[in-house]
């Protein structure tokens, strides 16, 4: 590897450090608001976790993927589902933030994550729809473990994502269980 593409890996990993300070909607389990890096391990951590289940897929494209799918959060931070205005277009400009983001990088692995991440977007392969499914799961179960706001939405999770979880017996199944966790904090914070 060439001098000038280590100086872009480093200058690019340093940027990605942002992605600590990130903060997203969820709240961790003793109330501290979750960041974007912790939920992409996590993520990361349960596709690892689960990948044998599918003996079909390209389990690192599968990681790869997981890795990948929140850094245009890096510079346009997270905008939770529930906050989403009907008819905007996140996925725009953060698929242009990714672009500046990797710029630093050699053009193999500017070209490598922009792919992972269109195919993660538009859901193209199988990798890229359990990509999806896992992505809603984890963020479901930060919601059922977390230390949430009083006000929190915990009605809209039991529709969110059901495009992806249910798209798979797998997924469908593990979302169920925590469905059932997430109806008990909808009744017990008038949410339902």
């Amino acid at each position: 590897m060439k001098n000038n593409e280590l100086v872009g890996i480093l200058e690019f990993l340093r940027s990605t450090e942002q992605l600590k300070n990130t903060l997203r909607s969820a709240h961790t389990s003793n109330g501290r608001q979750e960041s974007t890096a912790e939920h992409t391990w996590r993520l990361s951590l349960m596709v690892m976790l689960f990948a044998e289940q599918f003996p079909n897929i390209d389990a690192l494209k599968l990681i790869k993927m997981c890795i990948i799918h929140d850094l245009g959060e890096v510079i346009g931070g997270d905008i939770a589902a529930v906050d989403q205005v009907v008819g905007s277009d996140k996925t725009t400009q953060e698929r242009e933030d990714l672009i500046t983001l990797i710029n630093p990088l050699p053009t193999s692995l500017q070209d490598e994550i922009l792919r992972l991440w269109d195919e993660y977007n538009t859901a193209s392969t199988q990798e890229a729809k359990l990509a999806k499914a896992f992505d809603k799961i984890e963020t479901l179960l930060q919601h059922t473990q977390g230390q949430n706001p009083q006000d929190f939405n915990y009605g809209f999770n039991l529709s969110y994502g059901r495009k992806y979880t249910d798209s798979n017996t797998l997924t469908a199944e593990i979302r169920a269980m925590i469905d059932v966790e997430t109806e008990a904090l909808a009744k017990n914070n008038d949410t339902y």
